[in-house]
């Protein structure tokens, strides 16, 4: 608070008792006390303030820290650190998997040979001529049989 010194306050007391007189001194001694009091009081509801309102920033900046703590996503952070270009992604991604919920490609089925019954007279197996040959087996025909 303030500094004073006792010879200070010795000529404070000196001049308000000549000045006040001895009659009234102590009621105005009380006024003064009670002033002093509040004052006192205000100061440290004030400063009370002020810490709450410190602590209050304090809590939110551990708040902060907190929520940007718990915002961490661990797959996204890993998959920057091993597979920074995403050439592994790439390499393993699957068309077919990439929308599984998606309708699945449709195979045509095989196309059934027609029956027999259905095939003109000269075309039935092993009824009619032979397929055309080729060069190389008519050239390996000659061969055998000029041998």
């Amino acid at each position: 608070m303030f500094d004073f010194a006792w010879s200070e306050l010795a000529l404070i007391a000196v001049v308000a008792l000549v000045v006040i007189g001895p009659k009234d001194l102590p009621r105005v001694m009380r006024t003064v006390a009670t002033w002093v009091r509040k004052a006192r009081a205000i100061a440290r509801e004030f400063q009370g303030h002020l810490e709450e309102m410190v602590r209050e920033a304090e809590i939110d900046e551990v708040r902060k820290e907190v929520e940007k703590a718990t915002q961490f996503n661990l797959q996204e952070e890993f998959a920057k650190t091993v597979d920074p270009e995403g050439e592994l992604r790439s390499a393993f991604a699957d068309p077919v998997l990439k929308n599984p919920m998606g309708e699945t490609p449709k195979l045509e089925p095989p196309q059934a040979a027609p029956p027999p019954d259905a095939l003109p007279d000269g075309e039935r197996a092993g009824e009619g001529a032979a397929p055309p040959r080729t060069e190389t087996e008519a050239s390996a025909d000659s061969t055998r049989q000029s041998a």
